[in-house]
């Protein structure tokens, strides 16, 4: 838990007001299990952000976008101008591949140089996680030249999520394995290159390595400020169920590894059924959903933990999400009468 957030001796609210309080928190992730409201939450927050601050940008990593959804607006690679606000940008990108645009399309090219490029597209395709991992590199590199002053990212289901967690690593590794590779080969494929006019875009085989290199220099100068507790930390997204709150818990964990702060937790689609209400279903929903609220309780008693209701409609739209927004700052209040 951040000691730049709550003192450990202090109740925490049940509310993620702490987050925007923390001015100098840089990158805030939304992630969770699939289908438990986490572009609704990070959509919100993203609101709610773009109140208290200069400039926000959401940005979603999940291959299932959902920003375009929620805000009824079509979103792209570009960053993007939420309609109705001046100061909150949006934008989808594309977490498969981008490496292509590092390396070169070699299926554009012929003979030697495709059959070249080509099998150092082979080597890094072989690497477990490469694509998102340069796909991440290239948004990040975009992100930091933009200047915004906080970034979100609506992240994809959980399995995803660490492994973009984990990309610095994998980059890490990627770029080991080229450059051996292109000391190896560098002569062979320099006098190919040579012989047909470079890679694809003009680029030489120096260029296209030191190209990787800066790369390198941004995810390692990024992978500082996420394990920053003061830049950055992750809000949990789940409902009361076990195999959400199984999922969570195992991120929590994970992120602990990662050593990236995470101390709050939403808890989406509560139901509040009436006193005396004659809904079996309803009854029996929130009697199991007790039950998992208990156990958030007693697992994550040093988190921020904001409890959402399930609502009659979809939370689709600027107004609904403004209205959605307020209660991750203010505490929902139940019916009279609800339990």
């Amino acid at each position: 838990m951040s000691s730049a957030v709550v003192n450990a001796d202090d109740e925490l609210e049940p509310t993620l007001q702490s987050i925007l309080d923390q001015k100098s928190l840089r990158w805030i992730f939304v992630g969770g299990k699939g289908g438990v409201g986490k572009t609704t939450t990070s959509c919100s927050l993203a609101i709610q952000l773009a109140r208290v601050r200069r400039s926000v940008l959401l940005i979603s990593t999940d291959p299932a976008h959902n920003l375009s959804d929620a805000f009824s607006q079509k979103f792209g690679k570009e960053a993007r101008l939420v309609e109705g606000y001046t100061n909150l940008s949006a934008m989808e990108i594309d977490p498969n591949g981008s490496i292509q645009d590092l390396i070169g399309q070699a299926d554009d090219q012929e003979g030697e140089v495709a059959g070249g490029m080509g099998m150092m597209q082979d080597l890094a395709y072989a690497i477990p996680g490469i694509d998102e991992a340069m796909s991440f590199a290239e948004v990040l590199k975009q992100v930091k030249s933009l200047s915004y002053e906080t970034i979100i990212f609506d992240t994809a289901p959980t399995g995803h999520t660490l492994r973009f967690l984990q990309f610095p690593t994998v980059l890490e590794k990627a770029l080991a394995k080229i450059s051996a590779l292109s000391t190896q080969f560098g002569p062979m494929l320099n006098g190919i290159l040579g012989a047909n006019g470079g890679l694809p875009n003009g680029q030489s085989l120096p260029e296209m390595m030191e190209k990787l290199e800066g790369l390198r220099e941004t995810i390692s100068e990024v992978n500082g400020q996420f394990k920053d507790e003061n830049m950055t930390t992750f809000v949990c997204v789940c409902i009361p169920e076990f195999l959400s709150l199984y999922e969570t818990e195992r991120m929590i964990q994970e992120l602990a590894n990662y050593n990236i702060d995470t101390h709050s937790i939403v808890v989406n689609q509560l139901l509040f059924p009436k006193a005396g209400s004659d809904c079996d279903q309803c009854n029996a929903r929130r009697k199991m959903q007790k039950k998992y609220l208990g156990q958030i309780a007693e697992l994550y008693d040093d988190f921020n933990v904001v409890k959402m209701p399930l609502l009659v409609e979809e939370v689709r739209g600027k107004d609904r999400l403004e209205s959605f927004s307020e209660m991750l700052i203010k505490p929902y209040v139940p019916p009279a009468g609800g339990l």
